[in-house]
């Protein structure tokens, strides 16, 4: 049964916290446990996972806030779940941050947190709502609006992360697979396949591995091919729902070819990215960046970037296979962040660009300025589209086009309507040094003496792209790059960027969890700057008004001009002796 959790809002008269002396107490106070118990534990609306529990009369829930809690302190510090219920038992800071004052209060079982775990990954698969992620967007949305920061400037971009799984070769991956397959099966059915199975079951898929040394494994592919293909088909009736059957389907598919009665093995350049990695983890898939292979997701990070904030939120996190594009991630956040904040202008680099995006942006009236863009860079020598200014619609259709010399002229479909022509004076072309010097793109037509210049919509949108990009490099600052921070803030808990689990949504979870810890350390380090500010001003007079100051200003002068010394002026304005 589902209850609220109220009782931290009215903390025991007598409690190991009043206990402690003052000046511990009041450490306790400064510290981060007090940010996130205001800053997330409080915040937190606990009504949208009443949809987890039984409605009918029975044992109530242990407090969801306190279960989201342990989340972000398991990713905000990279504990294992073992660490954690030690902390909580024993560390009187984490159960401070969890709303309890006394130690002993509010136990209960670790298997309490795999059940509510269990019952978040379940509701997102049968309804596609990830409840966890929806919590940190309605307390960052509440952070935003607390701190009143602008949320007109934010900045995205995208990190690979890796998941729990072994690196396995091609061969290892079919052996474990056909291991697993062997486990499937009914007693009877292991009778029945033990010669089929025989040479695979010895020891595990890493030992067949070793044993091959030295061998041709193009002839053991194509044996493991021609046994995963009559397995399929005998298998089939008894075994066709079972995960295990469907990850062999999936194997096949994407390692064997089957031309009339042959099979073949595929080539290696031939697998896709997306293929299975490991048994263990179906969603995760294979990428190369900068010269580096990753088996896992990646995740995409948008946060806040005004100069004039006094301190940067995440507002959004994404998680998906690594082989997704950055500018499907984009398209997929942009409609959500225009509609929780107030976007305007979006920075990233060169990997969200797209035609995808870019209809996007035009829909959701947000500017995209890139710090990089995809493709050839123009020829420093001659002029390009982007030199010149296009006019657009809302939806991105171009209207009006300028030339770098200040020429306006409109802008039309081609006869063929798959692009745009804008025809040009040729009186004032033949003026210009551009052309004269053959480094305007503008030309003539064989039959059309005007002068013209086409492109397409995407090249408009590259165009438009590239000319901000200019512009904001000329401005000599770069709103984006803090983000690279950013991403080391959200996967320091996790030694070389790897999570200590496996598949998309709990995944999802412990790196939403990472990053709402990276906030609460914000608020924290903002709010201990400001404190030093006050203890600062109060040694330094900076405490008091301009109206004290004066006052205590002409005070002095009058009792100096009276002939009394600073000693007895102290004495007299103090306590009036």
């Amino acid at each position: 049964m589902f209850r609220k959790n109220k009782g931290h809002l009215q903390p025991l008269l007598i409690s190991n916290v009043k206990d402690l002396p003052e000046k511990h107490r009041k450490r306790l106070e400064k510290s981060w446990a007090d940010v996130f118990y205001r800053e997330i534990f409080c915040r937190l609306n606990e009504q949208p996972f009443r949809v987890l529990y039984a409605d009918i009369p029975s044992r109530p829930n242990v407090p969801v806030n306190v279960l989201l809690g342990f989340e972000c302190l398991k990713a905000g510090f990279g504990w294992s779940d073992e660490e954690l219920y030690d902390a909580f038992i024993y560390n009187m800071q984490v159960r401070y941050a969890l709303g309890y004052h006394q130690l002993g209060e509010g136990d209960f079982e670790l298997r309490t947190l795999y059940n509510f775990r269990q019952r978040v990954s379940r509701y997102m698969q049968e309804s596609g709502i990830n409840l966890i992620e929806k919590a940190f967007e309605q307390v960052t949305d509440e952070q935003i609006r607390s701190y009143r920061l602008k949320t007109g400037k934010q900045r995205m971009d995208s990190t690979m992360i890796a998941s729990n799984i072994r690196k396995m070769s091609r061969m290892q991956l079919l052996v474990e697979v056909l291991q697993r397959v062997h486990r499937m099966l009914s007693a009877e059915d292991q009778d029945r396949y033990a010669e089929d199975f025989a040479p695979y079951i010895q020891g595990h898929a890493g030992q067949f591995i070793y044993n091959l040394k030295g061998q041709d494994t193009q002839e053991h592919l194509q044996k493991i091919g021609e046994l995963m293909h009559g397995l399929l088909d005998k298998l089939s009736t008894n075994y066709a729902e079972n995960a295990i059957y469907q990850a062999l389907a999936r194997v096949f598919g994407e390692h064997f070819l089957v031309e009339g009665h042959t099979i073949h093995s595929k080539h290696g350049e031939q697998l896709s990215a997306s293929s299975l990695q490991s048994p263990d983890d179906l969603e995760a898939t294979y990428r190369e960046k900068a010269g580096k292979s990753q088996q896992g997701y990646v995740v995409n990070i948008t946060e806040t970037c005004d100069p004039d904030n006094p301190l940067q939120l995440i507002t959004k996190v994404q998680v998906a296979p690594n082989s997704t594009d950055d500018s499907q991630l984009l398209v997929e956040a942009l409609p959500d962040l225009k509609r929780r904040t107030d976007l305007e202008t979006l920075y990233t680099d060169g990997g969200h660009a797209s035609p995808g995006s870019d209809q996007m942006m035009n829909a959701q009236q947000v500017k995209h300025v890139q710090t990089a863009i995809r493709g050839r860079k123009p020829h420093a020598n001659k002029l390009h589209l982007s030199d010149f200014e296009i006019k657009q619609t809302e939806t991105g259709k171009p209207v009006q086009i300028t030339c770098p010399q200040g020429q306006h002229v409109p802008v039309r479909m081609g006869s063929k309507r798959k692009g745009f022509v804008a025809h040009f004076d040729p009186a004032i072309c033949m003026a210009c040094p551009y052309d004269q010097a053959g480094q305007c793109p503008v030309r003539a037509g064989k039959r059309d003496p005007r002068m013209r210049l086409y492109f397409s919509q995407a090249q408009a949108q590259v165009a438009q792209r590239r000319r901000l990009a200019t512009a904001y490099q000329q401005e000599g600052r770069n709103l984006r790059a803090a983000v690279e921070a950013t991403m080391r803030e959200v996967k320091h808990p996790f030694p070389a960027g790897k999570l200590p689990v496996r598949g998309r949504i709990r995944v999802s979870c412990m790196v939403i969890a990472s990053a709402a810890m990276t906030n609460v350390r914000r608020i924290h380090r903002y709010w201990a700057a400001t404190e030093r500010e006050k203890d600062k001003g109060k040694k330094t007079g900076k405490g008091y008004s301009l109206r004290q100051r004066a006052d205590l200003f002409f005070s002095f002068v009058l009792a100096r001009s009276i002939g009394w010394t600073d000693n007895l002026c102290l004495r007299k304005l103090c306590f009036g002796c």
